[in-house]
């Protein structure tokens, strides 16, 4: 495998580089937001506008795998054996405690259910929920969909990487990420023609998302061109040095790419949207997350405090969102306001970024202090042990 050149002054600043994600994970999750507010009530002028934020979930895809690779590639880059201790350790600390605490809310008050049943407890708390998920019969709740992709892809991912490196197959990854694109093809097209196209007459949504939209092994894609983004820029520093050079070039791409992407999926629950609009909406994000993180680039250089702390909220908002619209829509409405006003939905994402931050100051930042520390005591252990072995 090539190695990284640690002093190419195209280097990308871990600290600096998360201004240009952040601008995007502000968008992805306003995006988000916004398709999702239209199956609220809603104002006639916000479907247009949020009709294709489903993909917002694809770009958050990206990232993680584009952040989540691009930490262990660099262990690896620097001849270290993969920490799975202290990966694991980092994901359960940043993603278990505010997603049992909203788990608990929805077991605990029936009323905060936004619409329909929940699923089986043991589906949640498995992240098995994206398997076998019939908007029919379970709707609240289902977003969490999405966190069961990423889970699954957090619990495999250093698996792979400690393979390629115990068996030194690092230089046919390549082969590996290929296969599963090629495969997701295969596997949405089978999907599509034996489980969806012979019961089409139905209600043809809920059996798309059940089939071809959920399930993990049909999602890749985003997370797939995250890796290669990350195992590129770490290995191939000519590339790197490249995507900084037309970087801006490049953002332009990913929206003429978004572009195409939209019109292979203006019919969202069809063959042509699962089977080709899913890997051509993820290549699209993937070039502006690859721009997003190059100094030369206008994202990278941008800052806002806006953009900032939306992407410090938006696994918060994520979580909260259906909730907090539904209870708000309900207490408003009984006040008399009408749930398709404009006002409502000022009021809605208000409620929403006000629950997102208690969310975040009052459970993600101390049980992120508390990981901290467990951390923080491992390394000390460590390091008294290491030089306990040195002189012995």
């Amino acid at each position: 495998m090539p190695q990284p050149n640690l002093d190419d002054p195209a280097a990308i600043d871990d600290r600096h580089k998360l201004l240009g994600l952040d601008h995007l994970r502000a968008f992805a999750i306003v995006y988000v937001l916004l398709f999702h507010y239209k199956f609220f009530g809603h104002p006639a002028w916000e479907v247009p506008i949020g009709v294709f934020g489903w993909t917002g979930v694809d770009l958050f895809f990206v990232l993680s795998g584009f952040l989540i690779a691009g930490q262990l590639f660099a262990g690896v880059a620097k001849g270290k054996p993969i920490a799975a201790r202290e990966f694991f350790v980092k994901r359960f600390f940043r993603i278990i405690p505010p997603y049992f605490l909203v788990l608990i809310l929805y077991f605990s008050f029936s009323a905060l259910s936004e619409w329909g049943n929940l699923s089986p407890a043991w589906r949640y708390f498995t992240f098995t929920l994206n398997f076998g998920l019939d908007l029919r019969k379970y709707s609240t709740f289902s977003h969490a969909w999405s966190l069961c992709v990423e889970e699954q892809f957090y619990l495999v991912l250093p698996l792979c990487f400690w393979l390629f490196t115990r068996y030194n197959l690092g230089k046919k990854a390549w082969i590996l990420l290929v296969a599963l694109f090629i495969g997701g093809f295969v596997i949405r097209i089978y999907c599509w023609n034996h489980f969806v196209a012979p019961q089409v007459s139905d209600n043809l949504r809920p059996l798309w998302n059940l089939y071809v939209y959920y399930p993990t092994y049909n999602r890749l894609d985003g997370l797939l061109v995250g890796v290669s983004i990350a195992g590129l820029f770490t290995f191939y520093p000519k590339v790197k040095a490249w995507v900084n050079r037309y970087s801006n070039l490049l953002i332009l791409a990913g929206i003429a790419g978004l572009f195409g992407g939209y019109l292979l999926c203006l019919e969202k629950e069809s063959f042509i949207a699962g089977t080709y609009g899913f890997p051509v909406i993820s290549v699209a994000y993937g070039l502006i997350v690859a721009a997003a993180v190059c100094p030369n680039n206008v994202l990278y250089k941008f800052k806002s405090v806006v953009t900032s702390q939306l992407a410090a909220l938006s696994y918060s908002i994520y979580l909260v969102h259906k909730i907090v619209i539904h209870v708000t829509q309900v207490q408003l409405s009984n006040l008399g306001m009408n749930k398709d006003s404009g006002v409502i939905m000022v009021c809605c994402f208000i409620a929403v970024v006000f629950a997102a931050l208690l969310m975040r100051y009052l459970v993600e930042m101390p049980v992120l202090k508390l990981r901290n520390r467990v951390l923080n005591k491992w390394k000390s252990r460590k390091e008294i042990v290491t030089p306990a072995l040195a002189d012995s």
